[in-house]
């Protein structure tokens, strides 16, 4: 019987039928077909399905092992018993039937002399088992005839310790009682109907070693008791003392340390320093590195563990690829053809499905059945992203929301919203079941933007909030936000803390009256609207009588920028004002600003903007219809403030033009410099210190309102500082001086990030270094910065010159020092 797809050993089965599976280097049905041979069998019916060519291929009409094989193909699975029904144009004579994924070395001679002793239809091999919950209960009478049958029986049920093996003796008459046509099981039907006819079935109790290898602990389980003798199962290779079997061409260096009982397989080489402990089978052609260490685990052939790999208790499949200090945890395994990355951590059970990548130094703490990837940190630059339903599906989404509910005070409340589209839905649905179970309420704002989420978070009881929307560039991606009780995003420290407690899924349990519940809370537009107009001198706009042109992008900004205009009493030409997830998913910011910027220019209109489905970010647009890039935007809105501010204290990012110092040194103000990363950057917004803060890549902040990057209030309170300083944006724009960056990536792998920022620290003088984020060098006519990408095994480079072909050189030319300092592969 070798038609089962094996669901349960997924995913070693995904892409091979289970009898193919090796145990102890050949195949499940080898061992099988060994043993029929001790026993006088030579002439083989196999019944194939799923993947059979596989089966075909390698036993072929079995002449190389001293069998005749014949094979009978299922179209669809027909059950046990419709299986043999199907080979009965071969079985015209006494039979006996044998699963070919099973381990056992029962006697069959004397199961089929007890056959044909009792004039039996059919007899059931059974077994004694400590554990007989899992398996069906055969209780037979004295002589051996069958009284009963219990499927799945509970512990009150069992009256007997002797389970079916799935070893039958049959007679060919043993077809006129099994359906054509369809599915027909033995253990569930044929047999309780010959019992209930009356009809010879008897049940022989066998001894010996039995072990159906329906699952990966049971797959483990099996090695181990073949490599102890336990299982009758016959060792390949040479064998050693201390029970070790070496194949042929086997190369082991001499530090390297073996300790049986082990298998070993043909042309597999250990390097020096590893360790191949207890219980361990290796491969054909299996590579082990220095310092590698493998215990109890299982190596397929043609399989790579580089230097300092560690396997314990493991299955690495066919041709895995495990590259320098992977660690593989207690009961991973890994499909055929997987690579994991340098440094890679699989926690304990992880599953990774055949061809999968698993990425340099990440972290894995669930399976990787259809990821396209795993990422280092579950959490990323701006939160939890993936693609939707994929790589952030509905379970993972309320593992994580519980996770984050279980660091917080049961009983508390967190602010929920989305964006338009579907997936967000769904996957906010999942978070808001997560949170509530784990006795947090749920404030749900339904499809908001972020800032509006965000001030509801700082304005209400919640202790955090969460925002699920569409990641920005990749339609099928996602991004599940965190904020803590300022609105912010969640610290690093507060990630890591997350990350922990889904790591080891300790999630706080809440009783049926604990359970949180779901608000919808009112007016929150109308107190966002209220907030903002209230920062700034709504009286001076209001006078100015702006005249705009709007793209709200078919996002969630739509629906909050209606109420914020009509308090400005500005004349809107408004695009785009409507939610559409389709067209959202398809947005392009540049050739939406260029239209804007026509339609500025058409109408005489003071300026215009795009703002980003989430609200957040915005690309201006100047009186003369010219969309401002993110650092003259930066630089224009920077003046206003320091000039509108004399003695202003602003925040920004250590990869801002040397323009933003000029500018602040003529107006008085101070620069506090920060790192890159969002949540420093809202920190020091947060802080009281500072009046403006800014990304560098269109983020900017009014601490005043929101310590967060928000579209609206930007726009705002450009209005407000234009309607005070009386220029039109293009003169602000033109006054700025000009911004000369250029940017380049390096691959650099997760282990030699600390080695090049090291190395760079180490070869510059320490006058010319700014160790706020990454290794800033100032130089004569400019800077270049080197960062370690924190999501990616890149480094960025940022330089500034005098022009823009001497930033350019200036990038490659650090570009290339950090290159040279990453060893070649």
């Amino acid at each position: 019987m070798a038609g089962g797809e094996g669901t349960r050993l997924r995913p070693l089965t995904s892409n091979q039928p289970k009898p193919m599976i090796p145990l102890a280097n050949r195949p499940l049905m080898e061992h099988v077909l060994t043993l029929l041979g001790r026993h006088g069998f030579r002439e083989v019916v196999v019944t194939v399905a799923f993947t059979a060519n596989a089966i075909r291929t390698w036993f072929g009409d079995g002449s190389e092992l001293g069998f005749s094989i014949t094979y009978a193909a299922e179209e669809s699975p027909l059950g046990t018993g419709g299986s043999v029904r199907n080979a009965r144009a071969h079985l015209d004579q006494t039979f006996l039937v044998i699963s070919g994924d099973v381990v056992t070395d029962i006697d069959l001679s004397k199961v089929v002399e007890f056959h044909r002793a009792r004039r039996a239809l059919a007899t059931i091999a059974l077994k004694s088992m400590e554990d007989p919950l899992e398996f069906g209960i055969v209780i037979t009478h004295q002589d051996g005839s069958i009284e009963r049958f219990l499927e799945k029986p509970t512990w009150g049920q069992v009256f007997s310790d002797t389970i079916n093996t799935g070893v039958y003796v049959l007679e060919p008459e043993i077809f006129d009682h099994i359906p054509e046509g369809r599915p027909v099981d033995f253990s569930s039907e044929v047999f309780p109907a010959l019992l209930a006819e009356g009809l010879p079935l008897y049940g022989y109790v066998a001894e010996g070693y039995w072990e159906d290898v329906g699952t990966l602990e049971a797959y483990l389980r099996a090695h181990r008791d073949a490599l102890d003798g336990r299982a009758g199962v016959e060792l390949p290779g040479f064998q050693l003392d201390h029970d070790v079997w070496l194949g042929q061409g086997v190369e082991i260096d001499p530090s390297a340390t073996v300790e049986g009982p082990v298998v070993i397989g043909d042309n597999c080489r250990i390097g020096p320093g590893a360790r191949v402990g207890d219980h361990t089978v290796l491969g054909s052609n299996v590579r082990v590195g220095a310092e590698a260490e493998l215990v109890r685990s299982v190596v397929h052939d043609n399989a790579y563990l580089g230097p300092g790999v560690r396997l314990l208790g493991c299955v690495a499949g066919r041709s895995s690829d495990l590259r320098q200090g992977a660690h593989c945890s207690q009961g991973v395994v890994l499909g055929d053809d997987c690579f994991v990355g340098p440094h890679a951590v699989l926690d304990p059970g992880v599953k990774v499905y055949p061809g999968k990548t698993v990425e340099a130094g990440a972290t894995v703490h669930s399976s990787i059945v259809w990821e396209s990837r795993a990422s280092r940190h579950l959490f990323g630059r701006q939160g939890v992203s993936g693609l939707a339903n994929v790589d952030i599906s509905p379970e993972l989404a309320l593992r994580l929301s519980m996770a984050y509910a279980t660091t917080l005070p049961k009983g508390s409340s967190v602010t929920a919203s989305r964006d338009t589209s579907r997936a967000a839905r769904v996957l906010k649905r999942a978070m808001m079941v997560g949170l509530n179970a784990a006795g947090i309420h749920v404030d749900d704002l339904e499809a908001t933007t972020v800032p509006v989420t965000r001030l509801q978070v700082r304005s209400s009881s919640s202790r955090g909030g969460v925002s699920v929307r569409l990641a920005q560039g990749d339609p099928q991606s996602v991004v599940i936000r965190f904020f803590d009780d300022a609105g912010i995003d969640l610290t690093e420290a507060s990630q890591r803390k997350i990350e922990r407690v889904l790591q080891r899924e300790d999630f706080r349990r809440s009783l049926a009256s604990e359970l949180g519940g779901i608000d919808f809370p009112a007016r929150t537009l109308e107190y966002y609207t209220d907030a903002l107009v209230a920062s700034v001198d709504l009286a001076s706009i209001q006078e100015a009588r702006f005249k705009l042109v709007l793209d709200y992008a078919y996002g969630t900004a739509s629906f909050v920028m209606p109420n914020v205009l009509a308090k400005l009493e500005a004349d809107v030409l408004a695009l785009n004002p409507y939610g559409a997830t389709a067209r959202a998913m398809a947005l392009d910011l540049g050739q939406h600003a260029s239209e804007v910027g026509r339609l500025v220019q058409a109408s005489g209109a003071h300026l215009g903007a795009v703002l980003d489905p989430d609200g957040e970010r915005l690309v201006i647009v100047d009186d003369r219809g010219r969309p401002l890039a993110d650092q003259v935007a930066l630089l224009a809105l920077l003046r206003l403030v320091v000039e509108a501010h004399p003695g202003a204290r602003v925040a920004l990012p250590v990869v801002t033009t040397r323009a933003a110092e000029e500018i602040c040194r003529e107006a008085g103000a101070t620069i506090e410099w920060t790192k890159l990363a969002t949540p420093h950057l809202m920190e020091v917004a947060a802080s009281g210190r500072v009046a403006f803060a800014a990304s560098h890549d269109g983020g900017f902040i009014y601490p005043a309102f929101l310590p967060a990057y928000d579209a609206a209030a930007t726009l705002v309170n450009l209005l407000a500082m234009l309607a005070t300083d009386g220029r039109r944006l293009s003169e602000v724009v033109d006054s700025c001086p000009p911004v000369h960056v250029a940017h380049r990536t390096v691959a650099t792998p997760w282990e030699c990030k600390g080695m090049v920022m090291r190395t760079l620290v180490e070869g510059t003088a320490p006058a010319s270094l700014v160790l706020v984020d990454g290794v800033k060098v100032l130089e004569d006519g400019g800077w270049a910065l080197v960062l370690p990408d924190p999501e990616e095994p890149v480094s960025h480079v940022w330089a500034e010159g005098g022009t823009d072909d001497e930033a350019r050189g200036r990038a490659g030319t650090w570009a290339e020092r950090v290159s040279s300092l990453v060893p070649s592969k």
